[in-house]
């Protein structure tokens, strides 16, 4: 297990495994046999950048057994997704900008990451393990308000795509089981969202496989495996905090 992380300082910019509080370095591919430079440095004197650089984000929705029956949703025959816009990414530790077009509700939506390692293409859901790299933690914000504001179309890329509206981070976290994993999500510090992977209808490996029979998946690419109950609107200063054993806390504030 390794948590991999990419950082930036004044001049400097690089990628290496977080180890406690030390960075190991190193160099090459993140996702092609990297190797350690033989340079450490305090991960307190670095900040952080966002841990991959994702060609598209694929979000879920529908995807929460406990968030479906609450909503009176039916449970979907197969995944229901949209894209992220590759301007919002945004890392953690860092303030989620209010859009200037935009001045109603932002919700906060914690959820898993898949980071895609090897390129896929149609592949069975056995395949799948051999084609994560790892997981990260997601804050997949919304301006709730715009989402279905016309009955006549459904403003799904306008509504999650605003600048800084695909919070991703803190690190990428290797050889990690993910059916024992819990997302949960702290607003201002009081758990507002708790759940497993297992309420997921479709798991992560499921997931890889279904979307790969739509889709090409490339290194880098992060499937956010959808929200459960409890996303609720954030305040300008509210702080927000995905958390999930393993990986870690993916911190932000609302601007």
């Amino acid at each position: 297990m390794a948590r991999w992380m990419r950082f930036k300082t004044s001049d400097d910019a690089g990628f290496g495994v977080l180890d406690g509080e030390t960075v190991i370095v190193h160099e090459g591919d993140m996702f092609a046999a990297p190797s350690p430079t033989g340079r450490t440095i305090a991960r307190s004197s670095v900040d952080l950048a966002l841990p991959c650089a994702p060609g598209k984000m694929i979000c879920l929705w529908n995807n929460s057994r406990a968030l479906a029956e609450r909503a009176k949703l039916n449970a979907p025959s197969t995944p229901f997704y949209f894209l992220k816009a590759g301007s919002s990414y945004l890392p953690g530790e860092q303030e989620i900008p209010r859009p200037a077009s935009y001045g109603g509700r932002v919700l906060y939506e914690g959820e898993l990451g898949i980071v895609i390692g090897r390129r896929c293409a149609n592949i069975g859901e056995a395949e799948a393990a051999t084609h994560i790299f790892g997981y990260t933690c997601i804050n997949d914000v919304t301006a709730i308000d715009i989402l279905h504001a016309d009955p006549a179309f459904a403003q799904w890329t306008r509504a999650k795509g605003f600048d800084g509206f695909g919070v991703i981070g803190p690190v990428i976290a290797t050889g990690l089981d993910p059916a024992g994993l819990r997302i949960r999500t702290l607003l201002d510090g009081r758990e507002r969202q708790n759940y497993a992977v297992s309420d997921m209808f479709f798991e992560p490996y499921r997931l890889i496989s279904l979307i790969s029979q739509d889709m090409t998946l490339s290194p880098g690419d992060i499937i956010a495996c959808g929200t459960s109950v409890g996303a609720l609107p954030m305040k300008p200063g509210s702080r927000v905090e995905v958390v999930i054993d393993g990986i870690g806390t993916l911190s932000s504030v609302m601007g």
